[in-house]
């Protein structure tokens, strides 16, 4: 083959190379080609605890780092990948204001000041969502910003109907896993006190116990009559309690509560398992069930119905200071889990800061988590 011949096909080679490289965008990198011997398979999962740090006084103990922390997954020491302090995450609140009647003597002292707790906990960065718990879990507000949120909750105005607890922390629990932005800090913080008798669950299960019972009313005595259909009535209520705090664990969020009946939820079972739910949800995901011992504020006195309303104002306001200290005092701890582990099953997890830290030193943490 002489030049010339040689010559004609290398430049005919350029000038389809010239085309075909004309057709990429400048700046786009070549495709990533993986031997199917290089292919790494993943099956970890990312899971994201909250921990809450606070000193004998209440205040946040702040400057951990994932060396004082310890993670143990079914008692597996889990390897942290990262540890992020409060001011480094936004925080995501769905405020739950019941407007039922149970509330009502409470109502205008627990708006002002979980306003006046908004104003102070929420940075720019953070959000708030408003739920009313009433006959059905209603979304007075999408998630927005602190003055905003302020002027939601003042607006507010109590009723005289039914209460959906479960529905309504539900509700709010499922609202935060999807539209919250990931790797926040998600909490609710329920001011209520906890009864449920209008959720579709409660509802449904208490009408077919007394169904199941009644067929029997005639062989019964009415003691007995009356614990069956207690125990029934028990049984809706766990199951309601399980469903919604798996979809609170699901969602990676804390739970707080407030309630107002105070010490008289104690009067009545009714009340009393109110409190109940509100416990258990609070122990389960890492917050805290406040119970303040408001005193009457519908007395014949003024002058005593004046004293007391100023004495429960300061009740809430130490509490809601108190939930501040807390969310300040919240790390994000994340590892990533490699248990196989069946779909749905609760995976007990234990965090522990490995820290000398001074006498009364309390850590807030979800005990664990549903597979997904």
């Amino acid at each position: 083959m002489n030049g010339k011949q040689l010559i004609i096909p290398i430049l005919s080679l350029l000038f389809f190379a010239t085309a075909v490289l004309s057709q990429v965008p400048v700046g786009t990198p070549p495709p990533l080609i993986i031997q199917d011997d290089e292919v790494i398979k993943i099956n970890s999962r990312l899971i994201m605890i909250p921990v809450s740090v606070t000193d004998g006084t209440g205040q946040p103990v702040k400057g951990l780092s994932v060396e004082n922390f310890i993670v143990n997954e079914e008692n597996k020491k889990q390897e942290i990948a990262e540890v992020s302090a409060a001011e480094d995450v936004p925080l995501e609140i769905a405020l739950l204001f019941d407007i039922s009647g149970s509330t009502d003597p409470m109502f205008k002292f627990e708006q002002e000041t979980a306003a006046a707790f908004l104003r102070e906990i929420m940075r720019p960065q953070d959000r708030a969502t408003i739920f009313t718990i009433g006959e059905t879990p209603t979304l007075v507000q999408n998630r927005n910003i602190s003055y905003v949120s302020v002027e939601t909750i003042q607006g507010l105005k109590p009723t005289r109907n039914q209460t959906a607890f479960f529905d309504t922390v539900f509700s709010a629990a499922d609202y935060l896993e999807n539209n919250a932005p990931p790797k926040t800090r998600k909490v609710i913080i329920t001011i209520s006190d906890g009864e449920d008798n209008a959720s579709d669950g409660i509802r449904k299960g208490y009408s077919a116990a007394y169904f199941a019972i009644s067929k029997e009313l005639n062989t019964l005595t009415t003691a007995r009559h009356a614990q069956l259909l207690s125990d029934k009535r028990k049984e809706v209520r766990i199951r309601e309690q399980n469903r919604t705090l798996k979809k609170l664990h699901d969602a990676d969020t804390v739970f707080y509560s407030i309630n107002p009946a105070g010490s008289s939820y104690k009067l009545n079972k009714i009340s009393q398992g109110g409190q109940s739910n509100m416990e258990r949800f609070a122990n389960e995901t890492g917050g805290t069930a406040f119970l303040p011992s408001f005193l009457p504020v519908d007395l014949k006195s003024e002058f005593q119905t004046s004293a007391n309303k100023a004495d429960n104002v300061r009740m809430l306001e130490t509490i809601f200071r108190q939930l501040a200290n807390e969310l300040q005092a919240q790390y994000l701890v994340q590892y990533y889990s490699d248990g196989e582990f069946e779909i749905g099953k609760q995976v007990n997890v234990d965090v522990k800061v490995n820290l000398n830290l001074p006498q009364g030193v309390k850590i807030h943490t979800r005990k664990g988590y549903f597979v997904k």
